[in-house]
């Protein structure tokens, strides 16, 4: 741990019994900020000089926008914590291909949209501003904590054929858990975090928490949905989208299907050519894409389709391939300060 973060841990513990509200509004300003900014690489400038780019007012924020294509069949991309919508670079190229139109946006405090912190429901308003300029969406394909806020904006309004989660974080708790583990705070602290939200963002809302969730009421959503994991995801435990799957098992529209890789890790399973392949194909289909119980993982680990990376020398040809991240990408199962939700 840094001297910054212990002694961060330090005084939120000490406030926690003498000033616990003081303690809850400090935990609250780590836990909504991003870790930092992570900046576009080399293989994704071409992509990305190609956007058009526009900016979207939301709660204050300037937030920058991005699309390809000519507006037909809108696909929405929502990036991961302390990253950027170039990480799809791969996909958005792969999409136009086939005639979609990407459209994408840097979440407030992230890439070059303005601020310094974020939360679900801001990004909740972004998602809903892009599907009233360029929705209803056939798809929409998220990352990370992306994917939690996904669930959360498909459930206010946001209409989409067809859901794709890649490496994604599900259930709210995890975020508590890992600020929680990341920074060593005592329980007072996570308690006095949990009322502060409850008193500043949702005064009287009923059900908060699992509202927060992606497992939350499935019987609500139409869209199909598949999911992409790796094994040894060093950010977003595999056992988050089992969650997904578990919840989703016997849901009138179908279940969720998940795909379990091998060797690809948080980050580049996003460039990885048949996750990006797969993905595609998925989004083409014309028909609902209810997943037969042969192949609908449920509780079975078994019954999972699984993938392993290419060798090393495939890799050079995916980019982002054993590039280190800028900064660490979505909330970790174990996150630094910042790596959270609200």
């Amino acid at each position: 741990m840094s001297p910054t973060a212990a002694l961060l841990r330090t005084a939120l513990n000490t406030a926690s019994y003498l000033a616990p509200g003081l303690a809850g509004r400090a935990a609250l300003a780590v836990f909504r900020r991003p870790t930092g900014r992570a900046r576009p690489r080399s293989d994704e400038s071409e992509v990305m000089a190609a956007a058009r780019t526009g900016r979207i007012t939301v709660h204050g924020h300037r937030v920058v926008t991005y699309r390809w294509g000519d507006g037909t069949r809108p696909v929405l991309l929502v990036h991961g914590w302390s990253s950027r919508a170039s990480r799809f670079a791969r996909l958005v190229a792969a999409l136009c291909e086939q005639g979609y139109s990407p459209v994408a946006f840097d979440a407030p405090g992230h890439g070059a949209s303005e601020g310094r912190h974020t939360n679900i429901i801001e990004l909740r308003a972004v998602i809903r501003q892009l599907h009233r300029d360029h929705g209803p969406f056939e798809a929409v394909v998220a990352h990370s904590f992306g994917v939690l806020a996904t669930f959360f904006a498909l459930r206010d309004g946001v209409e989409a054929r067809r859901v794709v989660g890649i490496g994604g974080v599900t259930e709210f708790g995890h975020i508590l858990d890992g600020f929680r583990a990341g920074l060593g705070v005592r329980e007072r602290v996570v308690d006095e975090l949990r009322r502060r939200i409850e008193r500043t963002l949702f005064p009287g809302e009923p059900e908060l928490w699992p509202r927060f969730d992606a497992t939350y009421r499935p019987e609500e959503l139409d869209a199909a949905v598949l999911l992409f994991h790796d094994e040894h995801d060093d950010m977003v435990p595999l056992s988050q989208s089992r969650a997904l799957v578990g919840a989703y098992e016997g849901r009138p529209g179908g279940g969720a299907r998940l795909v379990v890789t091998r060797g690809m890790g948080h980050r580049r399973i996003l460039a990885d050519p048949e996750v990006v392949a797969d993905t595609v194909e998925f989004i083409r289909a014309v028909q609902p894409a209810t997943v037969p119980d042969t192949e609908r993982p449920a509780t079975v680990p078994d019954a999972e389709r699984r993938r392993t990376a290419p060798s090393a020398g495939q890799s050079a040809a995916i980019p982002g391939a054993g590039q280190s991240a800028d900064v660490p990408e979505g909330p970790a199962a174990a996150p630094r300060p910042g790596s959270a939700l609200l």
